[in-house]
C-alpha cells in the first residue's frame, strides 16, 4: 500500500486505494491457503470465496477509476480540501490505515483457515450460500448503476432502476452481507464468534463514516431536489419494499 500511495501521489488520484484495498484480500487468502494448518477442503472453499469476491470488486473499481485516472473522485477531492496543506502526509497515513484494515477485517479468514476439523459443517455451507447471494446481488447492483450511467440521457439524473428502485445503496448492503457471510462461515471454528468484528466494522464504516454519508452528501450536492425526492421514496440501505 505504500507503493500504491507513491503511485497515487504521482498521478494525484487517491481513488486507486479502493482498487488495491479490494485486491489485498485475495492476497491474504492465498497466503493463508499456502501456510495455514487448517483442513484443506475448507481452505479451498474459503480461498475461492475471498479471491472471487476481491477480484470482482477490485476489477469493477479499476474499470471505473481508470476511465478518469487523472481526475480524482469528488470524495477524495473533498478530503484533500479538508486536510489542507498537510493533505499528502495524511493521505500516506490513510493508505497505511487501509492496509491495517485489510488485516483486521480478514480475522474470519484467519479463524477459518486455522480450523483443522476434517468435516465442513452445515453452517459453513450456509455461510457459503449467503456469500454467493451477496456477491451476486452486489454485482447486479453495480452493473445496473453502470448501465444507467452509460446512457447519456441519464446525465444528472438519479439511478432508480432495478435494485436501486428500493435501496439507495444496494451495493453497500450486499457488500456488508458478504462480510456477514464470512462471520457465519467462521462460527463453527474455534473462537469463531470473534469474527463478528468484521461485519460490525464494515457496517459502522458504511453507515457512519466513508460509505453512505459521503456518497449521499455528494449526491445532494450534484443532484439536489431530485436526490431529496429519491431519499423520501427509498430505503437508505436494505433493498426491501419501496416506500410510498
Amino acid at each position: 500500500m505504500f507503493l500504491v500511495w507513491l503511485w497515487s501521489y504521482k498521478i494525484k488520484n487517491a481513488g486507486v486505494v479502493d482498487i488495491f484495498w479490494s485486491y489485498n484480500f485475495p492476497v491474504i487468502a492465498i497466503i493463508l491457503f499456502l501456510f495455514a494448518p487448517g483442513f484443506e477442503p475448507r481452505k479451498i472453499l474459503l480461498c475461492s470465496m475471498v479471491v472471487i469476491a476481491g477480484l470482482r470488486l477490485g476489477t469493477h473499481l479499476a474499470i471505473r477509476i481508470f476511465k478518469h485516472l487523472h481526475e480524482e473522485e469528488p470524495r477524495y477531492k473533498q478530503i484533500r480540501e479538508d486536510w489542507g496543506k498537510n493533505a499528502e502526509p495524511k493521505m500516506a497515513g490513510f493508505f497505511q490505515m487501509q492496509a491495517a484494515s485489510n488485516v483486521l477485517l480478514a480475522i474470519p479468514f484467519f479463524i477459518s483457515a486455522m480450523n483443522t476439523n476434517p468435516v465442513i459443517s452445515p453452517l459453513e455451507y450456509a455461510g457459503a450460500i449467503l456469500w454467493a447471494i451477496s456477491v451476486l446481488g452486489e454485482a447486479i447492483a453495480d452493473q445496473q448503476l453502470a448501465n444507467f450511467k452509460k446512457n447519456a440521457a441519464n446525465k444528472g439524473k438519479v439511478c432508480d432502476t432495478g435494485l436501486w428502485n428500493y435501496s439507495r445503496h444496494p451495493n453497500y448492503f450486499f457488500e456488508w452481507l458478504m462480510w456477514f457471510s464470512y462471520f457465519i462461515f467462521a462460527l463453527t471454528s474455534p473462537y469463531g464468534y470473534i469474527a463478528i468484528i468484521s461485519p460490525a466494522i464494515i457496517l459502522f464504516l458504511l453507515l457512519k463514516v466513508t460509505g453512505i454519508p459521503t456518497t449521499e452528501q455528494q449526491s445532494l450536492k450534484t443532484k439536489g431536489d431530485a436526490y431529496r425526492a429519491y431519499q423520501k421514496s427509498t430505503s437508505v440501505f436494505v433493498p426491501w419494499f419501496k416506500k410510498g
